[in-house]
């Protein structure tokens, strides 16, 4: 892979380097333009990865420029910024359109990302979305960078990746709202927080990891799990009933409907 240059060292670079080094990169074919010089001598120790605080110079050896920095930061970085024609530039700057990037970075090959926060242990889930100066390539280097740390999903409009935000974006807090609640419950039944924890905890991780073979659908499993009249056939009656369908979907849809609210500023 082409040399990159990361601008802004935190977790979810750290996460994204750990994964690229993990698969094969060389450390020193990655530059990290990190401020901080505790965290820049943090990155060099655990990732042997370069670092600097000079992001010109470390965008001007670069192919691929990730920008891992905080939305309000993007204009200053662009301010430093300014010569990166030819490069590709990766940008997981929550909200910051690809309009906007195009404004303050010129008319370049822009993939515009929205991970997740389970990238942090390599399991995370990333929507992309590319300008039209993209090629071909240039999207699939992208994709391969974001794979490094999970599973990635290319959209064709931009504007769904609001949808990706509600989805998998905000999704984690949903299921750790039902662990919360699956472990309340147990509680309420008699379990000790402990058992309640441990036994949820498991239960979440191996639901997760059948559902996530592929080779059977989530309706099918629920389905083989759910005798007529059983136990489980009485808790999935009690959801249903409630509405739950409908909750997920409102909950989801309200996610996405504030994403377009930040989008616009």
């Amino acid at each position: 892979m082409a040399k990159i240059t990361f601008i802004g060292g935190g977790n979810m670079a750290s996460a994204i380097i750990g994964g690229l080094i993990a698969d094969g990169m060389n450390p020193t074919e990655i530059t990290v333009v990190e401020p901080n010089a505790t965290q820049r001598a943090h990155l060099a120790e655990t990732l042997g990865a370069v670092v600097t605080d000079d992001a010109k110079a470390a965008c001007r050896e670069a192919a691929i420029v990730v920008l891992a920095v905080k939305p309000q930061i993007v204009p200053a970085v662009a301010e430093q910024v300014t010569h990166l024609s030819g490069k590709l530039l990766i940008s997981i700057a929550a909200g910051v359109t690809v309009e906007t990037l195009e404004a303050l970075f010129g008319d370049i090959s822009i993939v515009r990302t929205m991970p997740n926060t389970p990238a942090l242990l390599g399991l995370g889930a990333t929507g992309l979305y590319a300008n039209e100066r993209t090629t071909q390539r240039e999207l699939a280097e992208a994709e391969k960078i974001v794979n490094a740390f999970g599973i990635s999903v290319t959209v064709e409009r931009e504007e769904l990746l609001d949808a990706v935000t509600a989805v998998s974006g905000s999704g984690p807090a949903y299921f750790f709202l039902l662990i919360e609640e699956m472990i309340r419950a147990g509680k309420a039944l008699g379990l000790t927080e402990e058992e309640a924890t441990a036994l949820t905890l498991q239960t979440a991780l191996g639901a997760a990891s059948m559902a996530a073979k592929g080779d059977v659908e989530p309706q099918e499993l629920r389905r083989r799990v759910t005798s007529p009249n059983g136990t489980t056939h009485a808790a999935i009656m009690a959801f249903q009933d409630s509405g739950f369908g409908d909750l997920v979907q409102a909950a989801v849809t309200a996610a996405r409907d504030r994403a377009i609210e930040l989008g616009k500023g």
